[in-house]
C-alpha cells in the first residue's frame, strides 16, 4: 500500500475519532455540555489528535529509514567480483534499482507473473532484453548477483511497505482509543489541544530552520561523495569544463563562477541606477497622481514570466547589441553573449531594487527631512545627505536581493548567454554560469553514482557559498552605517 493511501487512512481514523470522541464528551456529561471541562470539541480534538500525531509521525520516520536500511541490506548481496573494472558498487546499486522498477514494471503490465519473476535467472533469460521492453535502460551487463539483488531488493521493498502499512494503522487506532477512553467530564481537553496547537505552531515555525538544514547537509554529503570520485583540487582550480559522461571528464568550476560573477555584474551595474533613481523619484518628487501609476508599472516587470525575458533576450536584445555595438566595434558576431543576458536580467531586476528602496525611503521619519530643510539644505541635499544615508541599510538589503535574483538566474542566461564555458572579458561572447550548469548535469535519466552527476551538488554548495559570502558582507556594510546614524 502506497504512503499516500496510509496518509489517507490515518487520517479517516482521525475524523471519525473526532466525531466518536465529540459524541462520548456529550454522553459521559448527560447531554449537559455545561458539566464537562472544556466544550464538546475539544473533547474530539484530543481524539484526533492522538490519532493521527504519532501514526503519521511513525510514517515520516518510517519513510526516512527505509531506503537506507534496504539499500544496505541489499548491497550486501553483490560480490565484488561482479562489480566491473571502472565502475562502483553504487553504479551497480543503480542497476539494481532500475531492475526492480522494471521487475514493477512487467508485474503490471501483466506480462510476468509473481512466480515467474520470483523464479527467474539471469542465465536462463535475456534480462537485458525482457528489461528494455519496458524501457529500462541499464548501465552495466546483467549477471547473477545483480539480478538477484534486484529481486531481494523488490521483496524488500514490499515486505517494509506492509509491515509500515500495519504499524502505522495500529498506531492510529492505538492512539484513538486512548484518548477515547480518557474522556470524562473532569478530563481537561482543552489544555491538551492547546498544547498540541502550541507544538504544532513550533513545528511549523522550525520548518523553514529544518530545510535550511536539510538543504545544506544534502550538499554536503553529495559534494563529500563527489569528491571521493573527483580531485577537489581539480574542481577548484582547472580552468577547463568538459563533462563526458563516459569518462576523461575535466569538470573545473572557475570558468562557470566566472560566468555567473559577470553576468550578474553586469546586471547589477545596469539594474541598480536604474531602480534606485526611479525610488527616489517615486518617494521624494513625484505627486501622489504620478506614484499611483508609476510605482505600479515598474512592479509589473517582477511578474514577467523569466522564459518571456529570455525570449526577449534571444530575439531583440541580442540581435540589436550584435548589429549596433559588437559587429561595429570587431568584438563579436554571435547575439548570444554576457552583455545580453547581463541587460535583460538588469531589466527585471529594476523592480526589486526600485519597490524596495521606495518603502525603505518612505520609512525615513519625516523630522529628518523637516529638520534638514530647517537648517536651509535643499531638497536634493536633503535627500543626498540625509534620506540615502539614513535609509542605506535597507538600500544594501535590496541590492542584496536583487544580486541573489541575480546569481540564481537560469532562463534568461540560458537563452541570452549561451552554454559555452568559459573564461573571457569580454562581454559580447557567449558564456554561461553555475546554474544553467547544474540544470544540465541533472537533464535526462540520471542516477547521483557518477561525477558528472554529483558535480551538480557541488556547484550548488559552491553557489550557497558565495550567496553567504554577499549576505556576510553586506551585513558588516550595514551594521557599520547603522551605528554611525542611530
Amino acid at each position: 500500500m502506497s504512503a499516500g493511501l496510509v496518509f489517507l487512512i490515518v487520517v479517516l481514523i482521525a475524523f471519525a475519532g473526532f466525531v466518536v470522541g465529540r459524541r462520548r464528551a456529550l454522553a459521559t456529561a448527560g447531554g449537559d455540555p455545561r458539566k464537562l471541562h472544556s466544550l464538546p470539541g475539544y473533547y474530539g480534538q484530543t481524539v484526533f489528535i492522538f490519532a493521527a500525531a504519532p501514526a503519521l509521525l511513525l510514517l515520516v520516520v518510517w519513510m526516512l529509514a527505509q531506503p537506507f536500511y534496504v539499500e544496505n541490506r541489499t548491497s550486501g548481496l553483490i560480490d565484488t567480483a561482479d562489480i566491473a573494472a571502472g565502475s562502483s558498487r553504487d553504479l551497480v546499486m543503480a542497476d539494481v534499482r532500475r531492475i526492480s522498477g522494471g521487475i514493477d514494471t512487467l508485474v503490471a503490465i501483466g506480462g510476468q507473473s509473481e512466480a515467474d519473476i520470483a523464479t527467474m535467472d539471469a542465465q536462463e533469460v535475456d534480462v537485458r532484453k525482457l528489461l528494455a521492453g519496458v524501457g529500462v535502460a541499464l548501465g552495466s551487463d546483467v549477471n547473477r548477483s545483480v539480478f538477484e539483488a534486484a529481486k531481494s531488493y523488490r521483496g524488500t521493498t514490499d515486505t517494509m511497505n506492509l509491515i509500515r502499512t500495519v504499524l502505522v494503522i495500529i498506531a492510529s487506532l492505538a492512539g484513538a482509543a486512548y484518548a477515547y477512553t480518557r474522556i470524562n467530564p473532569e478530563y481537561r481537553a482543552r489544555n491538551v489541544s492547546e498544547y498540541a496547537i502550541k507544538l504544532l505552531l513550533i513545528a511549523c515555525s522550525s520548518i523553514a530552520i529544518l530545510t535550511t538544514v536539510g538543504i545544506v547537509l544534502s550538499l554536503v554529503f553529495e559534494t563529500y561523495h563527489f569528491f571521493q570520485l573527483y580531485p577537489a583540487k581539480d574542481f577548484f582550480f582547472s580552468m577547463t569544463w568538459n563533462p563526458q559522461f563516459r569518462g576523461g571528464s575535466d569538470l573545473g568550476i572557475l570558468p562557470l563562477l566566472w560566468g555567473t560573477l559577470y553576468v550578474s555584474f553586469i546586471a547589477l551595474l545596469f539594474a541598480v541606477p536604474i531602480g534606485l533613481m526611479a525610488a527616489i523619484y517615486t518617494a521624494e518628487y513625484a505627486s501622489p497622481l504620478v506614484r499611483s501609476f508609476v510605482k505600479p508599472a515598474i512592479e509589473v516587470l517582477a511578474g514577467i514570466p523569466t522564459i518571456v525575458y529570455g525570449l526577449f533576450a534571444l530575439v531583440t536584445v541580442g540581435p540589436l547589441l550584435r548589429d549596433y555595438f559588437a559587429q561595429p566595434l570587431g568584438l563579436g558576431n554571435s547575439s548570444s553573449s554576457v552583455m545580453t543576458a547581463g541587460v535583460v536580467m538588469g531589466i527585471m531586476l529594476i523592480p526589486f531594487v526600485s519597490s524596495l528602496s521606495d518603502d525603505v525611503i518612505n520609512a525615513v521619519p519625516q523630522a529628518m527631512r523637516d529638520g534638514s530643510s530647517g537648517l536651509g539644505a535643499t531638497h536634493s541635499e536633503t535627500v543626498r545627505k540625509v534620506i540615502l544615508p539614513a535609509a542605506l541599510p535597507g538600500i544594501v538589503g535590496a541590492i542584496l536581493l536583487a544580486a541573489s535574483r541575480a546569481i540564481g538566474e537560469t532562463m534568461i542566461v540560458v537563452l541570452g548567454a549561451g552554454a559555452a564555458a568559459k573564461i573571457s572579458a569580454n562581454p559580447f561572447e557567449a558564456m554561461t554560469t553555475i546554474t544553467v550548469k547544474i540544470v544540465s548535469q541533472l537533464t535526462g535519466d540520471t542516477e547521483f553514482a557518477s561525477p558528472e552527476t554529483l558535480v551538480a551538488f557541488a556547484l550548488g554548495l559552491s553557489l550557497f557559498v558565495v550567496t553567504l559570502g554577499l549576505n556576510i558582507i553586506a551585513l558588516v556594510i550595514v551594521r557599520k552605517y547603522r551605528e554611525q546614524y542611530e
